[in-house]
This record gives C-alpha cells, sequence and structure tokens, in this order.
C-alpha cells in the first residue's frame, strides 16, 4: 500500500492508497453518497436510528473543521476501478472515560459489504495513524453484537481492552474496545 499526501488543483486531497480503494477529503459533492449510507436504516442500525439532511450537512462541514484544525478527520473511500464512493473512513477524537482517544472508524453502503473493503480502509487508516500522524495508539470502540466490525478489527491487529456501555437512544448498549500500539513507538505503560 502506498500512503499519499498530496493535494492537486481542484481536487481534494487524497490521504491513502489501497490496491483497490482511494481515501480522500471529503468535498461538499459527497452529499448524496453520505446521505445513502446515513440514511439507510441496516447501514445505521449501530445508531439504532438513520440521520436527517440537516445533521449530515453539519456533520461533514464538522470533517472539514477537521481537515483544518486536526490534520484528519473522516475521509471518502473510493472505488479506484470506477470512482464511486462507497462509504467512509478515517479518524476522529472521542471521548473514553476522562481521555480523549484517536477512534479509528467507518461506515459503508450495504452493498459494498462482505467485500474486504472496511479491513483494507481500516489498514489504509492505521497506516495513517502511525506512519504520518505518529500516534502511539489508536482505538476501535465496537458494538459487542457487531460481529463484522469486531472481525475487521481483529484482522487489523486489534485487541479488546475493555468493556464499557454506552448509552444509544437511551439504551445502555454493551461495546468493546478495541486497540493497537504503534509498534515504532515505545509508550509508557499506563492504564488504558
Amino acid at each position: 500500500m502506498r500512503l499519499k499526501c498530496m493535494t492537486e488543483k481542484n481536487s481534494p486531497k487524497t490521504v491513502a492508497e489501497t490496491g483497490r480503494l482511494l481515501l480522500r477529503e471529503l468535498t461538499a459533492d459527497d452529499f448524496p453518497g453520505l446521505c445513502r449510507a446515513l440514511q439507510d436504516e441496516v447501514v445505521t442500525k449501530v445508531y439504532e436510528r438513520t440521520f436527517t439532511d440537516r445533521e449530515i450537512r453539519f456533520w461533514l462541514e464538522g470533517q472539514f473543521r477537521n481537515y483544518r484544525d486536526e490534520g484528519f478527520g473522516m475521509w471518502a473511500v473510493v472505488l479506484k476501478e470506477s470512482g464511486e464512493m462507497i462509504g467512509h473512513a478515517g479518524i476522529f477524537v472521542s471521548r473514553h472515560g476522562d481521555d480523549e482517544i484517536h477512534e479509528i472508524g467507518y461506515l459503508f453502503e450495504k452493498a459494498y459489504w462482505g467485500n474486504g473493503y472496511a479491513t483494507e480502509a481500516v489498514l489504509a487508516c492505521r497506516k495513517v495513524a502511525f506512519d504520518i500522524l505518529g500516534l502511539e495508539k489508536v482505538y476501535s470502540i465496537i458494538r459487542a453484537d457487531n460481529m463484522a466490525s469486531r472481525a475487521v478489527a481483529r484482522k487489523n491487529g486489534m485487541r479488546v481492552v475493555e468493556t464499557v456501555y454506552r448509552l444509544t437512544m437511551g439504551k445502555a448498549i454493551p461495546h468493546y474496545v478495541y486497540r493497537i500500539a504503534n509498534p515504532e513507538r515505545k509508550t509508557e505503560r499506563s492504564p488504558g
């Protein structure tokens, strides 16, 4: 896999490239693709709801701020062969207890499930996190009943370090906290 951090005029920044995928910054033109995924009840089952156009626009604007302020965020996942956006994946900062952690997340349109794209995209995100951003460790916090995402985490070398309960639509849902450390960085032993 090649990692790229380049910007061409009038095109979104390509963040990473794999054998089959490009991960690039989202643009306003990606709004319809985001709606296809985020307004599909099957795809958004982990959230216990779908999202409105307004919520998706707000989230997209937040990604633009993340690119500017943090240098990372959620990126469009595009099939190299066709140029079609099939989902999004990336790195974001989330709260875990009293700590802020760097989490890898993703969401794909249902038509593209079961093809290994999530595993490939998460590996690309992990490489960006470690090789470009120099992060010490990354996490994925996954619902206990999301067997497919748990398999993706394991395939990417992540291991469960904790079980937590998160409130989702008023329900306490068990989640597993997966983590992997950057093999190139020595970290002090610390809890979590």
